[in-house]
């Protein structure tokens, strides 16, 4: 049968049949669990061969929604505390549907000439929202990973021209190990980063002053001066994972710029403290570095994938990812083509999201979903605190509070262990979703809140859970 001709008819009837079920799953965000127990059993009937016949769209999406509900995490819900996820503001979720109904492309104006004015108009008001420098340039990408990358990819581009290379042309051979100094807060896409660019993960200097990751000033400013001159690269961690906290970040800039330096701020949700003036002092001076990178599905609370890259330079971004044929746009083509500054030449309409949230919430709207999680960070700080087994691990300043169940009467190693299998018991029960870490070497939850549906009542429920799951444990072993 030749199922062609019968798509269009399909189309209508699957919107007509189906529309209800799409405005069900979004309006029920909030009472959704987080993450359906025993997903294990139900995946395992997707392990078939290809059909030959297929068994139409209606029962697939049928058995895709029934799948969605049985094993689906609600990353999008109140709930969700892994990772740092936040949610999606009503506006960016609808204009997100917008784009994929038009299933926008923006790689160049002439593909969706509103997509690509959307980027470029959220950009610059995104410089503004975290006091940016005006002319910088900006490119929008999935997600933190892609943003280091593209940031990182100019910081090199740069750091060859200093020695006299175009290393977007000839590579790396010839030329020395690009020295790139950070603290212990180095996150691992930055790693990754590095190694997939030719640096190499182990080429990266972390200075660290204790078990923490914080850095050791002197030893940073020591190594910069033995360097006598030559280009480096230095990486400033705004927001560790784990605990929440913040390199000094002008004093390492100051450092800096008193050397041969690209300074790169990793902001991928640190970046935020800057819009309240509760936390601004976090992350003074980002201002005066060469690039930044920041996450929009976290606290911006848009849908993934979407993040934002910004570089001082554009034409090292337009070297770095230089892109041409002869059916693409040319340089001087009067119109942009955002994807010939990023590392993505099919690239999804991302610009509907973030620029609807700000225009629908405004500056204000964007600080008031930031400091409505401090509060709820504060409020369940406050419930550990409160309570006769779980431990505060860290003072939160911003979004993150780490801690651990502790019954008493156990050393570290023995309250590791029991909280490991405390973190897989929580993931097995779904009521919520989140994860466990290290901090300072010691095994610790570490929820982070960056989602406007968290409610109160929401975090003092995670804390009965973890409770109640630690004392279940403690019954089984005893």
């Amino acid at each position: 049968m030749n199922t062609v001709p019968e798509m269009r008819p399909e189309m209508r009837s699957l919107l007509d049949e189906l529309g209800t079920s799409i405005i069900d799953i979004v309006r029920d965000t909030d009472d959704r669990i987080a993450l359906p127990p025993g997903s294990e059993a139900v995946l395992a009937g997707l392990s078939e061969s290809l059909p030959e016949s297929g068994s139409g769209a209606r029962q697939t999406l049928d058995s895709l929604l029934e799948l969605c509900e049985q094993a689906g995490g609600n990353t999008s819900g109140p709930r969700c505390f892994h990772f740092v996820i936040g949610g999606s503001t009503p506006a960016a979720h609808i204009a997100d549907l917008i784009a994929t109904a038009h299933d926008a492309v923006t790689y160049t104006w002439v593909l969706s000439p509103v997509g690509v004015h959307m980027e470029l108009q959220a950009i610059d008001w995104l410089k503004e929202l975290f006091g940016l420098p005006a002319g910088w340039a900006g490119v929008m990408v999935t997600g933190a990973t892609m943003s280091n990358f593209v940031c990182l990819a100019a910081a090199r581009q740069w750091w060859g021209e200093q020695h006299g290379v175009d290393v977007s042309e000839t590579g790396l051979v010839g030329l020395p190990q690009m020295p790139v100094l950070t603290s212990g807060f180095v996150h691992a896409s930055t790693l990754r980063v590095l190694a997939l660019q030719g640096i190499g993960r182990s080429n990266v200097r972390r200075f660290s002053a204790d078990e923490f990751g914080r850095l050791d000033v002197n030893a940073y400013r020591h190594a910069l001066e033995a360097l006598d001159g030559q280009p480096a690269v230095v990486v400033v961690n705004a927001g560790e994972v784990n605990g929440g906290e913040f390199d000094p970040v002008e004093e390492m800039i100051d450092i800096a710029r008193e050397h041969n330096c690209w300074v790169h701020v990793d902001g991928a949700f640190g970046l935020f403290a800057r819009i309240s003036p509760r936390t601004a002092d976090l992350a003074p001076g980002v201002e005066r570095a060469d690039s930044v990178t920041v996450d929009g599905h976290k606290w911006l609370n848009v849908p993934y994938d979407t993040g934002y890259a910004f570089t001082r330079d554009h034409a090292l971004m337009a070297k770095a990812f230089r892109y041409s044929a002869d059916y693409l746009p040319s340089e001087d083509d009067p119109h942009p083509t955002p994807g010939a500054i990023g590392p993505e030449s099919s690239r999804r309409g991302r610009s509907f999201a973030t620029w609807a949230t700000l225009k629908a919430y405004g500056r204000e709207g964007q600080r008031d979903i930031v400091e409505h999680c401090l509060d709820i960070a504060q409020c369940f700080a406050a419930r550990v605190g409160e309570s006769a087994t779980l431990e505060l691990m860290n003072e939160p300043r911003l979004n993150i509070v780490a801690f651990r169940y502790n019954p008493g009467g156990m050393d570290d190693d023995t309250l590791d262990e029991l909280n490991r299998r405390l973190g897989d018991a929580v993931i097995a029960d779904g009521r919520f979703l989140v994860g466990t870490s290290k901090l300072g070497g010691r095994t610790v939850f570490r929820p982070a809140f960056s989602n406007w549906r968290t409610r109160d009542e929401d975090v003092l429920e995670f804390a009965a859970v973890v409770e109640e799951l630690g004392e279940r444990l403690l019954r089984q072993q005893s």
